[in-house]
């Protein structure tokens, strides 16, 4: 299937969502690598953790140029090699994510919503956050603040972040689509954040621009 979503959502700011319809055989010739990412291509062990590699290259390329690369820190934040945009990375079963900003921290997450998310909540949950009662929306509910949550650690630089002592989602009715704020705070920040979530096939996407 391939590329799917292409839009830019704020001014100098682009989401991409890639359907991986194609093996490693169909990918690995249709994307530019280097020697370099070859070789950190072939450090993965799992054959579905190569195509999803590659299905990222496949759409950074498609949103920017043939021969866009990305490149990681220590803290294992993406980066573009020509710093033309900051880049925000998700991919979640068949699905793989990227937005980038001119200019702006981004943050995305996207989570097929597969598992029993609710065993985990206390795990990243706190006592100012609210989740509905009502049982066909509950793990909606939960998956929206877990990928709200991933978002904002990402456009932190998943530097001093706890997700449940240090992010907070203020309270919202789960619907399809909608607005949510998400608040940071740690020893660097004490920011609050506009974010958008959808709610689509299964999967849970949030996304912010700073």
């Amino acid at each position: 299937m391939g590329l799917l979503i292409h839009r830019e959502i704020e001014k100098g700011c682009f989401l991409g969502i890639w359907e991986i319809m194609e093996d490693y055989e169909t990918l690995f010739p249709a994307v530019y690598l280097n020697e370099a990412d070859i070789i950190r291509l072939n450090g993965f062990k799992n054959m579905n953790r190569k195509v999803e590699s590659l299905s990222v290259r496949a759409l950074l390329q498609q949103m920017t140029h043939p021969k866009a690369r990305i490149v990681y820190c220590e803290l294992r934040k993406p980066y573009l090699a020509d710093n033309s945009y900051n880049i925000s990375i998700s991919h979640s079963h068949r699905m793989t994510s990227i937005l980038l900003g001119k200019n702006r921290l981004v943050g995305v997450d996207l989570e097929y919503m597969s598992h029993d998310i609710e065993r985990i909540a206390d795990k990243f949950l706190n006592e100012r956050e609210v989740i509905t009662l009502h049982p066909e929306k509950r793990k909606e509910h939960m998956y929206v603040h877990w990928c709200a949550k991933e978002a904002l650690y990402k456009i932190c630089d998943k530097v001093d972040i706890n997700f449940q002592k240090n992010l907070t989602i203020k309270p919202f009715e789960p619907e399809q689509r909608g607005n949510i704020i998400g608040v940071v705070r740690n020893n660097l920040r004490n920011e609050e954040y506009q974010m958008r979530y959808v709610i689509n096939d299964n999967y849970a996407l949030v996304y912010c621009v700073k």
